[in-house]
């Protein structure tokens, strides 16, 4: 996954370099890669080629590198450190760092339209809607600004859930459904990867406030406890630590239960499923 980001990210040394260099620093040389990994492994269910997928995969991947830029910047979250490096806009410049999002998430579309990644037109343009929508209001951005108006404010664990469904689970649900459609007859096997995409998604964040409340900066490869030191709400701060962690547990299961449904075993699912419950970083 790192070559083929690097492959689609132009080069430092084409004008605008600056601007260039920045992308490449924002993308390469770290993050966990997991939304490539749901892609690849949701395309193995479907019967995908991986030439198809790694195109969506790296369209998912650059939407979510151009949310952590934007979500880094003092407007946002104000971060100093991201995957163990200072962030875009401490490295760069706040302008340099709006236009790096801007860039990569229109490259992202520019990868997902590249090509043929599904066996007809019709499927191809889903996709894209799919992208376009999980990155949006009805997704990735709304979710942000859901949480950007709830610090402070004290929210029911409904409310919680609906934030991170649009903020971290919209783009998470779009990359294994986008890694699925890049495969033969996947309307089958949707209603099981989604089902276990959204339990994934909402995992993932419940994870993440977990780790953001008790593991070390230099394991995190970002400044660890800023939720509570912004006050604001996670799963930690409404439902303590222990039954956070349990509620990851339950969503797993949830999960593993949803892949039960598939035709094929969905190992990588799996696998995956229990990396992001398992996770320290």
């Amino acid at each position: 996954m790192e070559g083929v980001l690097a492959e689609w990210l132009p080069s430092s040394e084409i004008a605008p370099q600056r601007l260039h260099e920045a992308m490449r620093y924002a993308v390469l040389g770290g993050g966990k890669r997991v939304r490539p990994l749901l892609a690849f492994a949701a395309g193995e269910v479907t019967g995908a080629d991986p030439e198809r997928v790694q195109h969506a995969a790296a369209a998912v991947e650059l939407i979510h590198a151009y949310s952590l830029v934007h979500d880094d910047m003092p407007a946002m979250d104000d971060d100093a450190l991201r995957r163990g490096k200072p962030t875009v806009h401490v490295e760069f410049d706040e302008a340099t760092a709006l236009l790096v999002g801007d860039a990569l998430q229109s490259l992202a579309f520019e990868i997902l339209t590249s090509g043929p990644l599904a066996d007809d037109a019709a499927t191809q343009l889903k996709m894209v809607q799919l992208l376009a929508q999980a990155s949006g209001s009805r997704g990735m951005a709304g979710g942000q600004a859901i949480d950007l108006a709830s610090v402070g404010k004290p929210l029911d664990l409904t409310e919680l859930e609906f934030m991170h469904i649009h903020k971290t689970g919209a783009l998470i649900r779009a990359a294994v459904l986008l890694g699925a459609h890049c495969g033969r007859g996947p309307e089958a096997a949707t209603g099981a990867l989604d089902h276990y995409a959204k339990c994934i998604g909402l995992a993932f964040q419940v994870v993440d406030d977990v780790l953001d409340a008790e593991a070390p900066t230099a394991t995190l490869g970002k400044t660890a406890g800023k939720d509570a030191a912004n006050n604001k709400p996670t799963y930690v701060s409404l439902l303590g630590a222990a039954r956070a962690r349990d509620l990851a547990l339950e969503l797993r299961a949830d999960a593993h239960a949803a892949l039960d449904k598939l035709a094929v075993p969905a190992d990588r699912l799996r696998q995956l499923a229990d990396f992001v419950v398992e996770r320290t970083f």
